[in-house]
């Protein structure tokens, strides 16, 4: 233990410290015990830029979305899928990190079914570290600002009761300010080949539950918007969540296969989403590699 000797001045350095420690953000990840979802209103405005399906080796796109990035001010949220084909620490070295390690220290993370290609995505754990959660169970908590940022894994039991469903109750429990948005990399609906997942419907019931206000997935190599809905499918402009889709980062796009209900934006283009959470509203733009913004809304936290 330090002893303060007698006078102003540790007083004002206690005073300097606890300050410094109330302004930081955003939290780092928590298992449940943490800063996730507990804390007060602290009235920021923060950025937040979502993308999945990044390092191909060999495709132009996955530096050329690195660079869009770059020109970027926000906190950088992966949504899985983010070196191909078997999330190998040779593809991590070699396919994503030459044009998107310059972004460690502003990102975080949730595996893809490409990362768990490894036995137990063990080089994505190994590569992310605490920017990949705790434990290495691929789901964990953050707090951005007034929202509280789940970062969940699809590829491990999602169902009500499983360790994961409870983790997330726990954080929603704890949340004290309106806004929540969930991350993980299988869409529980989709219009392309690669969907839809009810594995995801016990989780999205809950957040639904909780009051949610947006899913960030990616898988689907393309950029798609809905409509709030329900668990079910059902549009609810009221109580549903909205769920975005970008798989954009550099993979090989696909196309469309069907118009899935709900479904209001379809693009096939290389971007990210860049997503600013007020206190009680969501902007999204959807970016695209020259710079334009080719969808745009704005949400009221519910």
């Amino acid at each position: 233990m330090v002893k303060l000797s007698k006078g102003p001045m540790p007083y004002l350095l206690l005073l300097f410290l606890g300050l410094a420690a109330a302004c930081a953000s955003p939290s780092g990840p928590t298992d449940g015990g943490g800063a996730g979802g507990g804390g007060g209103q602290t009235g920021e405005t923060v950025t937040v830029i979502g993308v999945g399906d990044i390092g191909v080796c060999g495709r132009a796109e996955v530096a050329q979305v690195a660079r869009l990035v770059s020109t970027l001010e926000g906190h950088l949220l992966l949504a899985g899928d983010i070196a191909y084909f078997q999330g190998t620490a040779a593809q991590f070295r070699d396919c994503f990190n030459p044009s998107w390690g310059q972004f460690r220290e502003r990102w975080n993370a949730v595996p893809g079914n490409h990362e768990y290609e490894s036995p137990g995505a063990a080089p994505y754990f190994e590569y992310f570290g605490e920017a990949a959660g705790p434990a290495r169970r691929g789901y964990y908590a953050l707090r951005l600002g007034d929202w509280l940022i789940l970062m969940l894994n699809s590829n491990i039991p999602a169902a009500a009761g499983s360790p994961q469903w409870e983790f997330a109750r726990a954080e929603l429990a704890r949340q004290s300010t309106p806004c929540t948005m969930a991350v993980w990399h299988h869409p529980r609906f989709t219009s392309g080949p690669g969907g839809p997942h009810f594995s995801m419907h016990d989780m999205w019931a809950l957040l639904e539950s909780a009051r949610a206000e947006v899913i960030l997935n990616g898988h689907d190599h393309l950029y798609e918007r809905f409509a709030r809905q329900m668990p079910d499918g059902g549009a609810d402009p009221a109580n549903g969540i909205r769920q975005f889709t970008a798989g954009t980062g550099g993979a090989e796009l696909y196309n469309f296969v069907r118009s899935s209900s709900n479904s209001e934006e379809r693009i096939i283009r290389y971007g990210v989403i860049r997503f600013t959470l007020r206190p009680a509203q969501v902007q999204w733009e959807f970016i695209t590699l020259d710079g334009s913004v080719a969808d745009r809304g704005l949400d009221t936290c519910r």
